[in-house]
């Protein structure tokens, strides 16, 4: 018996710095759902904060490299418990409705990997995608989430956090941590926006305004020279069951000392991605257990990418970097590439995901709101 059809949300765009990337993944999202299974109703949320209804085949179709928001897009609103009942607004026409079974976000940082569209997405009631407020949360603060993840007892880098108020000298943080080459990138942004390093006290002020530019908490933290950089992705499953991918590494190419946002996204050759990483069994093992345990530390679910630090000349070289909670999606994207690596394509991979968001959302439902 065929299931019935349903009728998925997904979110693109956003406020944030990453508006661009965010297109670029939702479109790869867009070619994995089944178009047998799926009508798909793309909103794009504008760099002004408004959420616009997009034509479902949205110029170029399931071909289209990048998603985009077209002009005059009729403005739609989730309704507060609606149970992802939506209003189009058509200007001085009058207002229609369409109904959600699920909402896909695929947003990367503030503004919609944070929390902030989860919690609007918990009080529409519609199931969603991905970690709930403080999974996305704790996630997206690179402060916040080392300041778990140090206490919970995995390890981190060494690291400060600034404010415009607590702004300390190139010397000063290069005697704290121990280093003159540091890495300095704000605590709530994602793709490398922002991140620079710094080895003099001309490039780490240079390298703070830069950050203070998108953040008003900057991290410091101490350079691991010579690491290697280890990516692991991580799926939770309608029931509940956590795994951890194959591994891959990142080897940034020509004139990128790091994996930075050119890397990632300008420059076709700014870096290697070699999957499986050439690691031991036992090195593998430890990563993806460390991956799974990070994962739950910061309270994620459903989807997470867990990138780590390898120092090759020390044996106790191991640093959970950072967590991703809506990983990037686009086509040469980490996240999706290490589960076809693993057996699992992304059609498979979203059937996941979108399973996982509509059973927890039963369970959410299921639960006493009031005493008995």
């Amino acid at each position: 018996m065929s299931q019935p059809r349903k009728t998925i949300g997904l979110l693109f765009g956003g406020r944030s710095a990453e508006h661009e990337v965010s297109k670029l993944s939702a479109a790869n999202v867009l070619r994995a759902l089944d178009p047998d299974r799926y009508d798909i109703v793309p909103i794009g949320i504008g760099r002004d904060g408004r959420w616009l209804l997009c034509d479902s085949g949205n110029g170029g179709g399931r071909g289209a490299q990048s998603l985009e928001i077209p002009d005059g897009a009729p403005q739609v609103t989730l309704l507060p418990g609606g149970a992802g009942e939506t209003i189009v607004l058509n200007g001085s026409a009058a207002s229609r409705s369409l109904r959600l079974d699920a909402v896909v976000p695929v947003l990367h940082g503030p503004n919609g990997e944070d929390g902030t569209v989860q919690g609007f997405l918990e009080l529409a009631n519609v199931p969603y995608v991905g970690s709930g407020v403080m999974g996305s949360a704790a996630g997206m603060d690179k402060d916040i989430a080392k300041r778990l993840l140090r206490d919970s007892g995995l390890p981190v880098v060494p690291f400060l956090t600034l404010t415009l108020r607590t702004r300390i000298d190139y010397r000063s943080a290069a005697d704290a941590l121990g280093t003159p080459d540091l890495f300095v990138k704000p605590a709530n942004m994602g793709s490398s926006v922002g991140v620079s390093r710094a080895s003099s006290a001309e490039e780490f002020d240079k390298a703070c305004e830069r950050a203070f530019r998108y953040d008003r908490k900057v991290l410091v933290e101490r350079s691991v020279t010579g690491a290697r950089e280890i990516e692991c992705s991580v799926l939770e499953d309608a029931a509940g069951e956590v795994r951890a991918s194959p591994l891959g590494e990142i080897v940034p190419a020509g004139n990128h000392g790091f994996y930075s946002y050119d890397a990632k996204y300008i420059d076709a050759d700014g870096a290697l991605l070699r999957i499986p990483a050439d690691l031991s069994p036992t090195q593998a093992r430890r990563i993806q257990e460390l991956a799974v345990e990070t994962f739950k530390v910061l309270a994620c679910e459903a989807l997470a990418r867990v990138d780590f630090f390898l120092d090759p000349k020390n044996d106790d070289g191991l640093f959970v970097n950072e967590v991703n909670t809506l990983p990037g999606f686009t086509a040469i994207s980490m996240y999706p590439k290490l589960w076809e690596a693993g057996g699992l394509p992304q059609n498979e991979l979203m059937e996941v995901l979108i399973g996982h968001a509509i059973a927890r959302h039963e369970r959410r439902n299921s639960l006493a709101l009031v005493l008995a």
